[in-house]
């Protein structure tokens, strides 16, 4: 087929005989005029986005050469979803056969009726787990990123982007990784707001890195009220973007690092009570680094209360910060080696702002037009 361009279609189903409405789409495009080479991945099992009380979908990608037109090709894919008896309802509704188109080519699409590459493709593990296993070194011709690194943030789950939730992107990592430059560098690269935390207002973080342990408890209890305080569902506005210099699952990593057994056991007590209160975060940005160039940073910065802190210590907390994204489920996390990111480095912020962008709901920013 002369001029062909590689396309991947998503197929999808979750009503009947599941399996067999994905052979008979695959054989529909099998004997489509200006389709040829018809390729299908394993067929996976997923549980519904939304409308939770509908059946699991099985779900599978097929790789296709073809020489027709985007618009055409849609056609075409809606004219076999309505010869396997797809109704066409409300969104998230369930189908007998579900068909996108996930890449055409490297092209990048935005017309009324077709967006390419599917906008939330990113988000899903049953399409990037089809798309790595037909050829992992595809790359998003938007995110400009692998779909193998693509899925790996995902760590197996599927998320949709939802306007009605608060757009919360948490910076997680080390003491003096540089959370709080990114954070402040993202907010202003957005025009939106960027929560920080009260390190300078904790009067007992002062002295307990100072020695004076007995105060660990009044200082982790701080520094939990004011981060339940600052991510509260009620003030964090629905579909607006907010950066955050921390998450709010470090709570155990320090507790427990600062703590006594009693100490720990009271605080957990607490902190179970109210975690599920503040707003999760849509997209967890983490970065990473060896505890010795973040000890390099910690003291340039040259904040008094934190010259006590020891190599040791980070080396704990580095661990127990993999371990958390090691089972992240909240959402999809972007994992950023500090020896390989320059946030004051335009080109590198601006990429790192374009996966945000896909991420999250919001304005996009003045830089992206």
């Amino acid at each position: 087929m002369s001029n062909a361009i590689t396309a991947y279609i998503g197929l999808g189903s979750n009503l009947g005989d599941r399996r067999a409405f994905i052979k008979k789409a695959r054989e529909a495009l099998e004997s489509t005029d200006g389709i040829t080479g018809v390729s299908l991945s394993d067929i996976t099992e997923s549980p519904p986005l939304a409308n939770m009380e509908q059946n699991r979908y099985l779900n599978a990608v097929a790789e296709i050469q073809t020489n027709l037109p985007p618009e055409t090709l849609l056609k075409t894919l809606h004219q076999i979803e309505n010869s396997l008896d797809r109704r066409r309802q409300e969104k998230w509704a369930p189908r007998t056969i579900d068909l996108d188109i996930i890449l055409y080519g490297s092209q990048i699409i935005d017309s009324p009726t077709l967006k390419v590459p599917h906008p939330q493709m990113h988000l899903r593990s049953f399409v990037l787990k089809g798309l790595v296993q037909l050829k992992a070194d595809i790359v998003h011709p938007v995110l400009s990123e692998p779909v193998s690194v693509l899925l790996d943030r995902l760590c197996g789950q599927d998320f949709a982007l939802d306007s009605v939730k608060p757009q919360l992107v948490c910076i997680a990592g080390l003491i003096g990784v540089g959370k709080t430059t990114l954070a402040n560098k993202l907010a202003k690269h957005f025009s939106v707001e960027a929560v920080f935390e009260a390190y300078d207002t904790n009067p007992f973080l002062p002295e307990l890195y100072a020695g004076k342990h007995e105060l660990a408890l009044d200082c982790q209890l701080y520094f939990l009220a004011s981060r339940a305080e600052q991510l509260d569902r009620q003030l964090l506005k629905a579909g607006q973007r907010i950066f955050c210099d921390y998450v709010f699952d470090k709570e155990m990593i320090y507790a427990t690092a600062l703590l006594d057994d009693r100490q720990l056991a009271l605080y957990e007590r607490l902190y179970r009570q109210i975690q599920d209160r503040p707003v999760r975060p849509v997209l967890t940005i983490y970065l990473t680094d060896t505890p010795q160039n973040c000890m390099r940073r910690i003291q340039k910065r040259n904040r008094p209360y934190e010259q006590n802190i020891e190599t040791e210590f980070l080396d704990t907390l580095a661990a127990a910060y993999d371990e958390l994204f090691r089972n992240w489920r909240k959402s999809p996390v972007i994992e950023l080696p500090m020896e390989r990111f320059d946030c004051y480095n335009d080109a590198e912020l601006n990429h790192l702002a374009k996966q945000v962008a896909l991420y999250t709901v919001g304005k996009t920013p003045k830089d992206e037009k």
